[in-house]
């Protein structure tokens, strides 16, 4: 045997074991599903002509796991078995083949799906009332998520109408609309966290987070396309799924029933395209026999149903030209390489510019000057560069090099240990880094002052009024030289004096968020407030007290230490103090709330200046009240915010509702 097969047979068994490691257990892949399709189909094909080289611990033999050891594992009554992959409508033409060959003939019916790019869950129902929800794990074991996926709204937690088994199973997968994608890769981006690559890998780390509070903020939703059970309503799959329908489940919009492989081509034929324009993410096509019996008499083989194919889309790619890498500095010092390129269409949109994040990604493309580099988008919304056409290559191109000094201030880099990341360690004097800062402590989430965004913080900085955080609160002494800036009139700084005004009472937990303390996010902000009560015991708090506090690990207190370590922070911290910003946690008394909401129902609508919605609810709670989901003649009142929608306004004044201003309750509450 050629020894040459051999290395090729443990090269492509080193290589998929490693692309299984990051895509199921970091959740971070590196190629594309379909390059790594093609790399196991090669590795099949090899072990089945050489079957001498056969290994049971192959990747071959084995469905890529995503258990994460902090759950609990349940084995699945039913595995959940993976579906074979086509890429061609040859390959789906030689499939349906199969099946009239399996069927010895007998006339069939083939359902036709879209193939959502989610992560699959397994629900089980007892009695019309969720029992339990578990991932797919490694197809015979999963994890139990069914806290997590109690917050998702789409799916019931009581079924509804009747006829449903006594119990049974139905699957389908978690997705992240596109909208709630974006909206939290840009809460991500402003924070300089790492964004997610596409809505599946943010789907599936939602999933297994271990705060369903938390998992509850993103958004997510689900679909469902598959039913099983003992004693399900119907003898086929299609109409199964429309009862399910009635029951309450959100069964998968797009499926149509499909009678000859003709149906099938143009089935694909149009979603190929038209797939572009659906509000969740999709990455291929689903067909399966209609008929539960003629499914059963199909059966499986070790890996698969025979009943059922996936068709992948391919990812949609383009090469262009590099204009040059610049490199932009973030909030926190990280240096961030951006390829700037040609302008190319690609998903509908004009892509100039794709993040390359770090060193490592440089080199392990071997990017040079000017290089012809492919950009993807596939299944994801944000530009990525997958390679590059060596061939292209101009000559005498110099490979691009990371920078070694900051391109704004100068200062020289260092490595962050541990990472690949490059900083600029110049925390008080560079530019870019100030402003980050600033911009960070007036956004929303943080202090929620009006007016000042990133335009108006670099407007503020060049003319030297604002140069830290605290010097907002003086910014009143300039509100005359404001009002001589272009563009600038009197209810504009108006605004903005008044919201700096506003925020001196954003509670302590956002104050801590608003630092901009390394590796300090909005959740570890809240569990930092809350265990220390005030900044002081915040500032002196030592190593060991930090990492006792739940979810704070070695890393984020080693940074908080740093950062009250040096005596600019220090500084600005006094400041704040003298201008009146809250620095402690409210009296515990305080906490204890009051019955002056008891036996009242409200709804809250709108945006808020003060607190966050879900602070009001726990305020509306503490102080005896309930929170409502919606507007009914129950309602007693409305907590009603700026931007207040127009249907619940609306219905406000058909039923007589009162709407009281967020002053007006936090009045109420504190009489």
């Amino acid at each position: 045997m050629d020894e040459q097969i051999k290395t090729k047979v443990e090269h492509l068994r080193k290589e998929l074991n490693r692309h299984n490691y990051n895509y199921y257990v970091l959740n971070a892949p590196e190629i594309s599903d379909f390059e790594f399709d093609m790399m196991m189909k090669e590795l099949e094909a090899l072990e089945h002509d050489y079957p001498q080289l056969d290994d049971p611990l192959s990747p071959t033999h084995r469905v890529g796991s995503d258990i994460n050891k902090a759950f609990t594992q349940f084995v699945h009554k039913r595995p959940m078995l993976s579906l074979s992959n086509t890429y061609s409508v040859e390959e789906v033409d030689e499939w349906f083949e199969r099946v009239k060959s399996g069927l010895s003939g007998e006339a069939f019916e083939i359902v036709g799906e879209m193939k959502y790019d989610g992560t699959s869950i397994s629900l089980t129902y007892v009695n019309g009332r969720l029992e339990r929800a578990v991932t797919r794990g490694d197809g015979e074991r999963g994890d139990v998520v069914t806290d997590n996926v109690k917050t998702i709204r789409s799916i019931p937690l009581q079924l509804q109408g009747e006829g449903y088994p006594d119990e049974f199973e139905i699957r389908g997968e978690i997705v992240l609309p596109w909208k709630e994608f974006d909206r939290l890769n840009a809460e991500r981006e402003f924070n300089e966290e790492p964004l997610f690559a596409n809505p599946r890998n943010a789907a599936s780390g939602t999933l297994k987070m271990q705060n369903s509070a938390e998992v509850a903020k993103r958004g997510l939703d689900a679909v469902f396309y598959y039913l099983l059970g003992d004693n399900l309503p119907a003898d086929t799959h299609y109409e199964n799924m429309q009862i399910a329908r009635s029951w309450g489940f959100k069964v998968a919009p797009i499926m149509e029933l499909l009678h000859g492989i003709n149906d099938v081509e143009r089935f694909i034929n149009h979603w190929d395209g038209a797939r572009k324009e659906l509000p969740i993410a999709t990455d291929g096509l689903v067909f399966k026999v209609n008929n539960l019996r003629q499914q059963l008499n199909l059966g499986y083989t070790a890996k698969s149903p025979r009943w059922a194919i996936a068709y992948k889309f391919q990812a949609e790619r383009a090469l262009t030209r590099l204009q040059e890498v610049s490199f932009e500095v973030g909030r926190t010092g990280v240096i961030t390489p951006v390829a700037n390129l040609d302008p190319v269409l690609l998903s509908g949109t004009i892509v100039k510019r794709a993040s390359l994040h770090n060193e490592d990604i440089i080199k392990t493309l071997g990017i040079h000057e000017h290089d012809m580099l492919y950009v993807e988008k596939g299944g994801e919304i944000i530009p990525k560069i997958t390679g590059v056409d060596d061939a292209a290559r101009e000559p005498d191109s110099k490979p691009v090099e990371f920078i070694k000094e900051c391109p704004v201030c100068g200062t020289a880099l260092v490595r962050v240990e541990g990472e690949a990341a490059w900083m600029c360690p110049n925390k008080y004097g560079c530019v870019p880094q100030i402003c980050g800062r600033i911009e960070h402590f007036v956004g929303r989430r943080m202090m929620n002052i009006d007016g000042i965004g990133e335009e108006m913080v670099v407007l503020l900085y060049r003319n030297g009024w604002v140069r830290d955080i605290a010097d907002l609160y003086s910014l009143d002494d300039h509100r005359s030289e404001m009002l001589l800036l272009p563009g600038i009139g009197p209810r504009t700084v108006d605004r903005i004096i008044e919201g700096i005004e506003a925020s001196k009472k954003a509670p302590f937990e956002r104050v801590v968020y608003a630092l901009s303390i390394p590796y300090v996010g909005e959740t570890g902000a809240k569990k930092l407030a809350r265990a220390v009560r005030n900044i002081d015991a915040l500032m002196s708090a030592s190593a060991e007290q930090l990492t006792a506090i739940d979810d704070i690990g070695p890393r984020i207190a080693e940074s908080i230490i740093d950062f009250f370590a040096a005596q600019e922070n220090r500084d600005i911290i006094n400041r704040l103090k003298i201008a009146g910003v809250t620095m402690s946690m409210p009296d515990e008394e305080e906490g204890e709330g009051s019955d002056k909401l008891s036996g009242k129902t409200i709804v809250i609508s709108g945006t808020f200046l003060h607190h966050s919605r879900d602070e009001y609810k726990e305020i509306i709670e503490r102080n005896g009240g309930k929170n409502a989901g919606s507007i009914s003649k129950k309602t007693d009142f409305i907590l009603a915010g700026d931007n207040m929608g127009p249907y619940k306004r609306e219905k406000a004044v058909s039923l007589n509702i009162p709407m009281l201003s967020e002053d007006e309750f936090l009045e109420l509450i504190s009489e």
